[in-house]
């Protein structure tokens, strides 16, 4: 008995994941046009630092959501991923943060 096994190709012949690639990089572009934005109009500080990070964050969570399929698991998993994270997050800027005031203090 042969089995015959199928590859049935999307009638759309891949305009729904073009699509989606499309919508990727046109969200991260907006977001990498506003981190430009900021490095030209906001003095180097911590409050810039923090919005680097963050939008940094926000685009690999992008990222990791959509082509490694993260939105699509249960929210404890991604919970349980994010939340370490933003601690990370935390503790660079406070590192950074400390790093200018014992330069300071010198």
């Amino acid at each position: 008995m042969s089995e015959h096994h199928s590859h049935a190709i999307p009638s759309d012949n891949g305009r729904a994941q073009r699509k989606r690639i499309l919508v990727v990089a046109a969200v991260l572009s907006i977001v990498t046009i506003i981190e430009f934005i900021i490095a030209f109009t906001i003095d180097a500080g911590t409050f810039r630092t923090a919005l680097f990070l963050g939008l940094t964050v926000i685009k690999a969570f992008y990222i990791v959501a959509d082509f490694m399929h993260l939105k699509h698991e249960v929210k404890v998993l991604i919970w349980s991923i994010l939340i370490p994270m933003i601690f990370v997050v935390w503790l660079v800027i406070a590192l950074i943060n400390e790093g200018s005031a014992i330069l300071q203090v010198r």
